[in-house]
């Protein structure tokens, strides 16, 4: 794999890079801190064609590709964690299913608003007593004539609340299927559900340990009544579907947490020039130096593994293993890079308004969202074919 950048790639994640120093780094820990989504910032990503960039121009995209939404990530990501996962999640979560599994009136209908990054949709997989076993879903969809009726809740559904959120898409209990076995397993369908539909009422924003600008919550869905033809996909086939996304996001999150691994580095060097101590910067200190030199050495690897993962899945080839890999690492190098800085900035890192604080506190989910550390080591050992 060649994991140099072309020019368009290298001027793509420049363009971002700038637009993340210069307008979301400045204004990180003002929304931070309200644990509000700057929907005005939203705004500039999407005319910016963030939001579009892997899809095809048809659609209202860019004609990129996924890697190219993935440098976009990893870019923001370097500065705030909340406005990286808002893009991530709202391409690989909102966007794609529709796109890949909508039909053409669906596609006609979301796709021009959702591409432009005019609205953001969610994707409502998570319920209390369903994650990593997605089988355990209690929410169900029963047809009454041309017409779902969705009862059920959802938890931690991210860009499922804002202003601009247009859909969530959520994943339900149609029915029964019976296995070659004949044991019986659920139907999983995915259903889009508009907001402000009746019955679908969106609960107060978490109270979270970190990614206080990103938009999160539960919902709820008490005798919701949409459209048959809101169906995504063939019925039957929403969780099949939604591990797709779920490779695929992965990808995108692993760039994420590579991003935040760079911005605590970047971090880490600056201060360790400019602080001084007994006379001399804490950087000639040979342990200071030591642990930075590890911290670029997470980074390397982190881009490695995700640029891999990323460059498979547009070429067309297999990347299931290297997507878990590339979340697993990354998201270990997020964490790891995060104590390390905190730890090098010492009583300032421990100040909110210190970016490495707003890692630290950011980084812990990098290691649990879109499939925990445990998860992917459990994909992988599968793909070896170690577990059956």
């Amino acid at each position: 794999m060649n994991y140099d950048l072309s020019p368009d790639e290298q001027a793509l994640y420049d363009r971002v890079k700038d637009f993340a120093d210069t307008v979301v780094a400045p204004a990180a820990y003002e929304y931070d801190t309200k644990r509000r989504l700057p929907l005005e910032i939203i705004a500039q990503m999407g005319e910016m064609g963030l939001f579009g960039l892997p899809f095809p121009e048809e659609v209202g995209g860019q004609g990129g590709s996924y890697f190219d939404l993935c440098l976009a990530v990893e870019a923001l990501g370097r500065v705030d964690q909340s406005i990286g996962v808002t893009l991530e999640a709202g391409v690989g979560l909102g966007i794609m299913p529709i796109y890949r599994y909508g039909t053409p009136e669906q596609r006609e209908r979301f796709l021009p608003d959702l591409v432009a990054g005019r609205a953001l949709a969610g994707f409502g997989l998570t319920e209390a007593k369903a994650g990593s076993d997605a089988g355990a879903t209690q929410t169900t969809a029963v047809l009454d004539g041309d017409e779902w009726v969705i009862n059920g809740s959802k938890q931690f559904i991210t860009n499922s609340g804002t202003p601009i959120t247009k859909l969530v898409t959520v994943t339900a209990v149609t029915g029964e299927q019976v296995r070659p076995d004949g044991s019986v397993k659920k139907e999983l369908s995915s259903i889009i559900v508009p907001s402000g539909t009746p019955g679908f009422e969106v609960g107060e924003s978490y109270d979270k340990v970190g990614w206080h600008t990103s938009d999160t919550h539960p919902l709820r869905f008490t005798d919701v009544r949409v459209p048959a033809e809101n169906l995504l996909g063939a019925r039957g086939r929403g969780y099949a579907n939604f591990l797709q996304s779920l490779d695929e996001g992965r990808i995108a999150f692993a760039a994420l947490a590579t991003g935040a691994a760079q911005g605590c580095l970047e971090e880490a060097l600056r201060y360790a020039k400019e602080r001084v101590v007994f006379g001399e910067p804490i950087g000639n200190n040979q342990h200071i130096a030591f642990k930075i030199a590890r911290m670029q050495a997470r980074v390397h690897q982190a881009r490695l593994v995700w640029h891999d993962a990323a460059r498979k899945m547009d070429a067309g080839l297999p990347f299931k293993m290297e997507a878990s890999l590339a979340k697993m690492v990354s998201g270990e190098a997020a964490m790891d890079n995060a104590r390390d800085a905190t730890q090098i900035f010492g009583g300032y890192g421990f100040m909110n308004e210190s970016p490495v604080a707003r890692h630290y506190r950011d980084s812990k989910i990098l290691e649990i969202g879109e499939g925990t550390t445990e998860v992917q080591l459990m994909v992988v050992t599968r793909e070896l074919g170690l577990v059956a």
